[in-house]
């Protein structure tokens, strides 16, 4: 049943709209395909990125036409990340998976602990 289609669609259509919102959807689909549907670490991977680049794509789209987006400010960014994904793309290859799994758990450990702490800055 959790391997059904319309559960895909279900959590597919629930982790979007937990990526529009900005709450990375992806990394709870990642946790969804391995610990619920047992899917293959690597396999999980390369399905999350198809899943981030259709949803960031058309949240961007989205936010652009709002104007929430400053093509000054992104660019830096947008050329920085693509180049740190293709550098350490390149260098996970050479890891094991399970330093793969303990390097993703830090990270979400990491966030997690960092959003419970957060506190907005009072503006100047």
């Amino acid at each position: 049943m959790l391997g059904s289609f319309p559960a895909a669609v279900t959590v597919g259509a629930l982790l979007g709209y937990l990526s529009g919102l900005g709450l990375g959807g992806g990394s709870l689909l990642i946790l969804w395909m391995t610990l619920v549907l047992g899917m293959p670490q690597s396999m999980a991977r390369s399905i999350n990125l198809m899943f981030f680049i259709t949803a960031a794509g058309a949240v961007s789209l989205f936010r652009w036409r709002q104007g929430a987006l400053n093509g000054k400010v992104i660019l830096p960014a947008v050329l920085a990340g693509c180049c740190s994904a293709v550098i350490f793309s390149l260098f996970s290859r050479n890891l094991d998976v399970t330093w793969l799994k303990k390097l993703f758990g830090l990270l979400l450990l990491i966030t997690g602990v960092r959003e419970l702490c957060y506190r907005p800055r009072k503006a100047r």
